[in-house]
C-alpha cells in the first residue's frame, strides 16, 4: 500500500449471536456495555433494531437529541417499526411538539392497530393541542382494546368535560375511581 492512501475499514456483518448478546446486555441494563457493543459496529451494518437501542440507551441517559437521530435511523432503515414512530411521538408529546407527535403515533398505529397505549398518547397529544374531540375518540379508541386502565378514563372525562358534556365526563371518572380502587 503506498503511504498517505486511507483505506476504507470493513466489518463482516453482525452475527447473531452477537445481536443477541448486545440484547441480553441492554435486557439486564448494563446499558454502557451495550452502548459500546453497538458503536464498535460500523454505522452501515447496524440494523434497525440497533439503532433503536442506542435511541432507548440515548433517552434513558437523558440525550434526546441523540434519541431522536437514532430513531430516525431505526426508521429510515424500517418506516413501519412501529415501536420506533412511538418513541419518537412521546419524545415529541414531551418536548409539547403535540403535531410531530400525532404524526408519528398515527404511523405506528398504522402498522399496529391493536396497541392501546398508541391510541392513550394520540389522546395526550390531542389534549395538548385543546382539540377535545380527536382526544376524546383516540381514549375510546385505546378503552375499546383495554379497558382496565384508569388513566385512560381520566384522560377521557378531561375530554369529555371540555367539550361540555357533564354526564360522560361523570361516567369516565365513575370508571377512573373504580379501576383505581382495585
Amino acid at each position: 500500500f503506498a503511504a498517505g492512501i486511507c483505506l476504507p475499514s470493513f466489518s463482516a456483518p453482525i452475527s447473531p449471536d452477537k445481536k443477541k448478546e448486545i440484547i441480553a446486555l441492554y435486557n439486564s441494563n448494563s446499558l454502557d456495555e451495550a452502548y459500546a457493543e453497538i458503536t464498535k459496529i460500523l454505522e452501515d451494518e447496524r440494523d434497525y433494531e440497533l439503532w433503536y437501542l442506542l435511541a432507548n440507551i440515548s433517552q434513558d441517559k437523558g440525550n434526546t437529541t441523540n434519541a431522536v437521530f437514532f430513531l430516525e435511523k431505526s426508521i429510515n432503515l424500517n418506516p413501519d417499526f412501529d415501536k420506533a414512530h412511538y418513541n419518537l411521538g412521546n419524545i415529541y408529546l414531551s418536548e409539547k411538539r403535540y403535531n410531530l407527535a400525532i404524526n408519528e403515533y398515527k404511523k405506528a398505529i398504522k402498522t399496529k392497530k391493536d396497541f392501546a397505549y398508541y391510541y392513550y398518547n394520540t389522546g395526550c397529544a390531542y389534549l395538548g393541542l385543546k382539540d377535545y374531540r380527536n382526544a376524546k375518540n383516540a381514549f375510546e379508541k385505546a378503552i375499546k382494546l383495554n379497558s382496565d386502565e384508569a388513566d385512560f378514563y381520566y384522560n377521557l372525562a378531561i375530554a369529555y368535560k371540555n367539550l361540555k358534556n357533564e354526564k360522560e365526563m361523570k361516567s369516565a371518572l365513575d370508571s377512573y375511581k373504580r379501576l383505581k380502587d382495585k
